[in-house]
């Protein structure tokens, strides 16, 4: 199958998704600007160009005619607009990366929205948000990406158009080699200095939420993309089962080799530091029994395995800049000892 990837050089889930299409031995193409130096697979072509030209590139596009495009970097609903405008008559299907942020519990968590969530497990047809733009409160202005963001007007504009059929992945929690939001870092650096406990705000701590490592990710990807069935459906992608927080970060310890202690606290005696705006009220766990069924899915890496890879890829790619306020632990002694205290005065 002749296949146009977008946005498949991130170092992260695109260019796995990439690997894997070219494995399968699809004839894959690359869309980028060039200033990513990525490691893909030979025979794999580039086409280099900026996505806010696309119409530049039209008879290129014609001449190239992918049966899909998969687009992994569609943050606003214009760029979805400008995108399936520019496929329509060329392109039989679109693939487009969302996230499970579209949903309302997300906007719960995030103190956006006020309405009750639904239950848990969040399938497809679950309430969206009803607040677009969830991130502009924390946005340094209009010229921000963080302030036009959504993915809502993503999938609208690629489930809404008529001639070009699309095709939607809600993406989880996703960690793994390559991850630049180093997801595993704020546990692992402790476990790694030696710390004897890890604190967790005992809401955070009972918390779940769907993650999905990388590579089993970009498999759920490659796999809508090159299934026919999966035109005009949405998918949750995910690991089924989600740990508390709690079980999630024992989970990084196991991996690690630590045999430290996770200690949930009372918010309240948490540092300041390890106080978080989001809310824990309500479960961010979404159903991902829909592409299963449908289109055959299943993990490839255990989440044992996965953890193992990730923490032996954040130990040898450490962020390059680390706040040390971020790891204040003569504070964090001290929230232990106050809540031990705590404990033995209520005996």
């Amino acid at each position: 199958m002749n296949i146009l990837v977008i946005g498949g050089t991130s170092g992260f889930i695109g260019t796995q998704v990439v690997r894997r299409l070219a494995a399968a031995g699809h004839h894959v193409t690359v869309f980028h600007r060039g200033q990513t130096n990525a490691d893909l697979p030979h025979g794999v072509r580039q086409i280099f160009g900026d996505r806010q030209n696309l119409p530049d590139f039209a008879e290129e596009f014609k001449r190239l005619a992918p049966r899909v495009v998969v687009d992994m970097y569609l943050r606003f609903g214009r760029e979805a607009v400008a995108v399936m405008r520019a496929f329509r008559g060329i392109a039989e299907r679109m693939v487009a990366a969302s996230s499970q942020d579209v949903y309302r519990t997300y906007g719960i968590l995030w103190g956006v929205e006020d309405t009750a969530p639904n239950v848990t497990p969040i399938a497809e047809d679950a309430p969206l948000r009803s607040v677009l733009y969830p991130y502009r409160k924390v946005a340094e202005g209009a010229d921000d990406p963080k302030y036009d963001y959504d993915k809502i007007p993503v999938e609208q504009a690629v489930m809404g158009d008529p001639e070009l059929p699309g095709t939607i992945l809600r993406l989880p929690a996703t960690y793994g080699p390559g991850d630049k939001q180093h997801r595993l870092f704020e546990y692992l650096k402790r476990m790694d200095d030696g710390r004897p406990f890890i604190l967790l705000g005992e809401g955070e701590a009972r918390w779940r939420w769907t993650h999905g490592y990388v590579g089993n990710v970009a498999e759920a990807i490659a796999s809508a993309a090159t299934d026919e069935r999966a035109a005009r459906r949405i998918y949750n992608v995910g690991e089924e089962g989600a740990p508390t927080r709690a079980e999630w970060v024992r989970g990084i310890g196991r991996a690690a080799g630590w045999e430290g202690e996770v200690v949930a606290v009372p918010e309240d005696l948490l540092p300041e530091h390890l106080k978080s705006p989001t809310g824990y009220g309500h479960d961010l766990v979404v159903d991902t029994g829909r592409i299963r069924r449908e289109l055959g899915y299943e993990e490839r890496v255990s989440r044992e395995e996965a953890l193992l890879r990730t923490v032996r890829w954040e130990r040898e790619n450490p962020p390059a800049e680390v706040d040390p306020k971020q790891f204040d632990y003569a504070a964090e002694d001290a929230a232990l000892e106050a809540y031990e205290g705590d404990q033995k005065r209520s005996l």
